[in-house]
């Protein structure tokens, strides 16, 4: 069977996006302030809970994440709105998602050394879509003139690993010899910025990776050698925002959005992974010391210093597992791979490499890539 690469990759974050935690809680805290006075009587009563304050502190302990970029600071952070301003999804309107798309992509092809005539599909993967239809991809794939085919899938927040293993299989199958995967993460609009426990997760970003066969010698790239792919249904991560919302009857609003429970989610998924990946190496005859750098979901510091140290051991080189989440927060499924964009540069031929997400679903994907 062919050898199948990753040649290129490409990263968007909104400009002027940047957001610290000390602006996100002082939006908070003057959301709960304003919360607590309108409702002063009903709690008084005990009818009504009052809100707490958050904190940086609380933040970074919880979570790891000192900054984020969000496509519309402002309006999240407006203690009378928390929620950004989009423009809708109209025929006459490019999608933003594509927008974000467009823009890595570009960078991927070029970090690739190559043009949009060697492209013969694009595979967007997404935990947000913006609409069902027509597909983003194929709106990208008109605003950027590639010839083949174009589709959208979601997979929670492993659509970025599980796209990039739908374009090995259908190099592999002969189907195409470039794809060219988009992950647009617009997670700010699926955000309630009013609830303590997850008002700082989310940043918005866009990720674009070039997946190639066929190659006789290939430079700077990385050979996938191996997929894993995992599903286990749960329910500790959700979101039943859908059409059918308008025809359930049961009226609700923000409470259709994103949704988790965080301790669950540790307790049950982080063993998983590390049982995943072990076993894949296994597979494979290596052992976790065989690999350079585990680029792991960004979603929770601890989440990933938990996989980290069962893997490569409780003192283990923080380079070994990157956490970009410090800067850019929980960018849903690109997080895996915005890592790998970013500290894949420092490796020399025959070195290792394990992209890994994991997210809703529960769904894990796991890629065993090598420097050629």
């Amino acid at each position: 069977m062919q050898n199948i690469y990753i040649t290129g990759t490409g990263f968007w974050i909104p400009e002027d996006g940047l957001t610290t935690n000390d602006e996100v809680v002082n939006s908070y805290n003057t959301f709960v302030d304003n919360f607590n006075l309108d409702n002063a009587e009903a709690i008084s009563t005990g009818s009504l809970e009052a809100l707490s304050h958050s904190s940086a502190e609380f933040i970074e302990k919880a979570s790891g994440i000192k900054t984020r970029y969000l496509y519309d600071k402002h309006n999240c952070l407006d203690p009378n709105r928390m929620k950004p301003k989009t423009r809708p999804e109209l025929p006459d309107n490019t999608s933003i998602l594509a927008e974000m798309g467009i823009e890595s992509a570009k960078k991927a092809i070029a970090n690739a050394g190559i043009t949009v005539d060697d492209i013969d599909g694009i595979i967007l993967g997404t935990s947000h879509s913006a609409r069902n239809y027509p597909a983003i991809a194929i709106e990208i794939q008109e605003a950027l003139g590639i010839n083949g085919y174009a589709y959208d899938m979601l997979v929670g927040c492993s659509s970025t690993t599980f796209a990039i293993s739908n374009a090995y299989s259908d190099i592999a199958s002969g189907l195409a010899s470039t794809i060219l995967v988009i992950n647009p993460e617009l997670t700010s609009p699926g955000n309630d910025f009013r609830i303590r426990d997850s008002h700082f997760i989310f940043g918005d970003a866009c990720v674009a990776t070039i997946v190639q066969g066929n190659l006789n010698n290939p430079k700077d790239a990385f050979q996938i050698k191996d997929r894993e792919l995992v599903t286990q249904f749960s329910n500790n991560i959700r979101s039943d925002f859908s059409y059918m919302n308008r025809t359930d009857d049961l009226n609700r609003g923000d409470e259709v959005m994103f949704r988790q429970n965080g301790r669950s989610v540790f307790k049950e998924v982080c063993p998983m992974v590390v049982e995943i990946i072990t076993n894949q190496l296994s597979k494979l005859k290596f052992v976790p010391d065989d690999v350079k750098r585990f680029w792991l979901h960004q979603a929770n510091g601890n989440m990933i210093n938990f996989v980290a140290k069962k893997l490569k051991g409780e003192d283990y080189d923080p380079n070994a597992a990157p956490m970009i989440l410090e800067k850019y927060g929980n960018v849903a499924s690109a997080g895996s791979v915005i890592a790998f964009h970013e500290t894949k540069d420092d490796f020399q031929s025959g070195e290792m490499g394990v992209i890994c997400s994991f997210g809703a679903g529960y769904s894990i994907c796991s890629l065993v890539v090598e420097k050629v």
